[in-house]
Formats: C-alpha cells, structure tokens, sequence
C-alpha cells in the first residue's frame, strides 16, 4: 500500500523529535507532525525540515486532540491508510512497513500495535502502575465489548480511512483509545494486532495534573468507557448492559 501517511503527535518532545524524523523518514514517504503546541524546541527543530508537514495547534490540546487533527489531515489529503506512531523513542520506526503490509494482508480497518503478544526483551518491564492500569481497562473492554485486545494503549497503529469516518472522536486527551475502541466495536471494524516491543525509556513521563495519580487515572478511563458506550446508538445497545462480575 504505496498511500500511506505516518502521522505523529507531539508535545514538548525536542529531546527525541529529530531522530525520531530521520528513522521515521526511511520508512515513510510522507510524515506528518502535529505539534500540539509545545513550548519547547520542539517547533523550532522541525520547522525547516523539507521532508515532513507540519500541523501546529496553537495551544497544547490534547493527545487525542493531536490524533483527531492527524486522522482529518489524512482524510483531507486523500490517504488510504494512515500510520500513528509516538515520538518518545519507545516505538521502533523500522516497524512502520510491518503495519502497513498487515493492513495490505488482513483488510484489517485497524492495525493495532501491542507489547505483551510477544516478549522481544525478557528485561524490559513497564512501569508497575501503568501496566496494572492497562490490564485493567484492556479486561474491561473485552469484557464488555467482546473484544480480544491484549494491549488497549498501544500507540502505534495503522487505521483505515475509510474506517475512520465512520468514527466521531471528541475525546481529547489520553482517554482518546478508549472512545475509539468503544466506537470501533459498534462499527463492526475489524482489528488486528502485532507484536512490537516493549520500550519505557523514560518510566518517570508525566501524565500531568491529577492523571499522575494511578488510581485517578483508572477512574477517569473508565468514566470514558461508560460515557462512550452510553453515547452508543440504540443498534449497539448490546454495549451497555453493565460491568461484567469479575474483571481482573
């Protein structure tokens, strides 16, 4: 699949956006960053460089903000697949052509990328929190939307575009996944994932604000959960019939 886009979010990310381009670039034809308004160098180390396209947001809106404006971009410019990738160095671009022939060999809608299907390095652990907080919620919604996720964080992922527009994401920040994966389920997409490695470089990473907090976090995504699967259209009612008895 020659038309594809790899899009990336960042913020304040000028300590790995540059080598991550030049990686990314090998495997991509088109590379699209969307700045969500970092108030680091972040712009001004992308901002000459000839082989990207940039899309700045003026004020920092979001991760899943970030992600809606790079789903439009490649929608408007006429992509049939469009690659996300995260720019903190814990996604390997040389993996990019793997998504992309999964997606050629599947007819899968959604790609997704997941770190627990394979083990790469016996030595590499998440962060404990994080890794409860993800077990958790990836139980929860295959519990309650008959998914088979191993992994329901994962960044780097493939989606069709056609697929996307069948989607309406309004949720902005890291809850974002969570929304689409309730919205896919009632769309009937399909979804595969692959295996890619584990990789926390650095496990300190904020959040920011409350979300810092483990337990405010797991909170909040499931708050989106419910929220989303409420907001479903009546033909996917068979989303909300309550919390399964026993998760995890």
């Amino acid at each position: 699949m020659k038309n594809f886009l790899t899009a990336l979010p960042v913020y304040n990310e000028a300590r790995y956006v540059g080598d991550v381009l030049d990686l990314v670039s090998r495997y991509s034809d088109d590379v699209l960053i969307v700045d969500d308004g970092s108030t680091d160098e972040t712009a001004d180390i992308v901002r000459d460089r000839r082989d990207i396209r940039i899309v700045r947001h003026p004020q920092n809106r979001g991760y899943g903000a970030a992600l809606i404006s790079a789903f439009r971009y490649a929608d408007q410019h006429g992509y049939d697949l469009v690659v996300t990738i995260d720019c903190d160095g814990q996604h390997e671009p040389q993996r990019i052509p793997n998504f992309v022939a999964a997606a050629e060999d599947t007819g899968a809608d959604i790609i997704s990328g997941s770190r627990y299907l394979k083990t790469f390095d016996p030595t590499a652990q998440a962060p404990v929190g994080r890794r409860r907080v993800n077990a958790h919620i990836t139980q929860v919604l295959n519990a309650r939307l008959k998914l088979q996720l191993t992994d329901a964080f994962c960044g780097f992922k493939a989606y069709r575009v056609s697929a996307l527009r069948r989607l309406r994401i309004t949720e902005t920040g890291y809850a974002m996944p969570l929304q689409l994966w309730v919205q896919a389920a009632c769309a009937e997409l399909s979804i595969v994932e692959v295996p890619v490695p584990l990789i926390y470089l650095d496990p300190s990473r904020s959040f920011g604000g409350n979300l810092d907090d483990e337990d405010v976090r797991l909170r909040h995504y499931l708050e989106v959960i419910d929220r989303s699967i409420a907001a479903l259209p009546s033909r996917c009612a068979q989303f909300s019939f309550g919390w399964p008895e026993r998760v995890g």
